[in-house]
């Protein structure tokens, strides 16, 4: 049996009795890789001092923008990626997309390694940009999509058990990649090439365990005992929807602009949050980095937590929480530092972040909620091109915003103001969005499966 038939999607079926709660662990085991792009953080420094090893060597080594365009690449090759191989990823099942994941995310460390060693910056962006950003997009779709269709009586639990290992990859990812540094670090290199390729065969490793034991739910399975509700919730639909009709509905687009709405607001903070608690309360940068820690810990946190809970509160009312409850958060930042309340400022964006995350983890439920199952992945796919857009705006607007304040006399400790109550303003935007999401029309659903194929295909149901 070749490599290729092994990894086909037929392969990957499960068997009558097959346990799902084996697929959570599978799931995590990809996005606590991937989600080690959010801790790429602690490489750029290093990165600034390839040439002079303890310092930065001037109109020589590459500068702290230049690194910083290696993880935005990243990110915008996860959303484009995920739109573009998005079917793709519905055709051939997880078990080659985790696999293929792998290599791209994996093979990026090791592309970059070689960038680093020839200090050769385009080659780097290749690397861990370009091509490991392809991995990232596979590896975030693939395993979301297969929970979402294992837990029909679950979803948003689901989801969340997944993007939390997402949102949880920096917890692992950052000190990795700090011990890796410091155990390689030597009079000639800063450790960089040498972590890159540790942490690339570190995760190949187990991110094809989790290729090895996901599985598929045979066509028609069931949970036992699940019983699909004849009279669905409102926004919540038996009916599926392709994924090139999918994105041609109101629905679609609504939900796209929820998304990177909630995800400009949030990944402003996120981006800046050692910064910002130094400069609005002048704290070490010592605890402004464990601040930053903190916060991952809650973005993890609220990625199951919140999307677990929409299970029973339906997902367009959890999202009227996180833009209506956000958009009072924000307001009250400026009022933190105005009284000079660590404590309150620390809770406060503690919880704007678990909204943030939970965003992220409640999406595809949603988009399953409208649009069925059978290309959520896909769709989600193409969704996510919205934090594409969002990584972009969201630290652009805070990085900008509080230098032009700056340039403009205002103490560093007041510069954030006017950001927080901007990123109100696209809270409570994000909030008429979701209240205007409807369900998806009866003339976009597709009927009956056509029989004798692997994969599911459909008929237009005829408006």
């Amino acid at each position: 049996m070749s490599l290729t038939e092994i990894l086909d999607r037929e392969r990957t079926v499960a068997a009558p009795g097959f346990n799902r709660w084996l697929i959570p662990p599978a799931a995590m085991a990809v996005h606590l890789c991937i989600g080690e792009v959010y801790g790429f953080s602690v490489f750029n420094k290093p990165l600034t001092q390839v040439l002079g090893i303890d310092h930065s060597v001037e109109g020589a080594d590459w500068t702290i923008p230049a690194v910083g365009w290696i993880y935005s690449i990243a990110l915008i090759m996860l959303g484009l990626s995920a739109a573009v191989l998005g079917r793709w990823v519905e055709r051939v099942g997880p078990r080659k997309t985790m696999v293929a994941s792998a290599c791209c995310f994996c093979g990026g460390f090791i592309v970059a390694s070689l960038g680093v060693y020839l200090h050769n910056i385009w080659i780097v962006y290749l690397g861990y940009g370009f091509i490991g950003g392809i991995g990232l997009g596979l590896g975030y779709i693939a395993p979301v999509s297969t929970l979402v269709k294992w837990f029909p009586d679950r979803p948003g639990m689901a989801t969340g058990m997944a993007i939390m290992g997402f949102g949880g990859g920096a917890l692992i990812g950052s000190p990795l990649g700090v011990e890796l540094m410091n155990t390689f670090k030597s009079a000639s290199s800063v450790g960089v090439k040498e972590a890159f390729l540790a942490m690339g065969c570190i995760y190949f490793g187990f991110m094809l365990f989790g290729a090895a034991i996901v599985r598929v739910p045979a066509p028609g399975w069931k949970p036992e005992g699940y019983v699909a509700p004849a009279q669905p919730r409102k926004l919540v639909t038996n009916a599926n929807v392709a994924v090139d009709t999918a994105w041609k509905t109101p629905q679609f687009w609504l939900l796209w602009a929820v998304l990177c709405l909630n995800v400009t607001a949030g990944i402003g903070i996120l981006g800046q949050a050692s910064n910002m608690c130094q400069d609005m309360f002048g704290v070490s940068a010592a605890v402004g980095g464990g601040f930053a820690g903190l916060l991952s810990i809650f973005n993890m946190g609220g990625r199951f937590a919140w999307s677990s809970t929409s299970d029973y509160t339906g997902r367009k009312v959890i999202y009227c929480v996180y833009f209506l409850l956000g958009a009072v958060l924000y307001c009250l930042i400026p009022l933190t530092q105005t009284i000079n309340s660590v404590l309150l400022f620390v809770v406060v964006t503690a919880v704007i972040i678990s909204m943030y995350g939970g965003g992220f983890a409640t999406i595809p439920a949603y988009l399953r909620d409208l649009f069925g199952t059978m290309q959520v992945g896909a769709i989600h796919g193409r969704l996510i091109t919205a934090w594409s857009m969002a990584a972009v705006l969201g630290p652009q607007l805070v990085t900008y915003i509080f230098a032009y304040q700056k340039s403009n006399g205002v103490p560093a400790a007041e510069a954030y103001n006017w950001t927080m109550y901007l990123m109100a303003g696209f809270l409570l935007l994000g909030f008429v969005c979701n209240l205007l999401v409807r369900p998806v029309a009866d003339r976009y659903h597709y009927k009956e499966v056509v029989k004798g194929t692997g994969s599911p295909k459909m008929k237009l149901a005829k408006a």
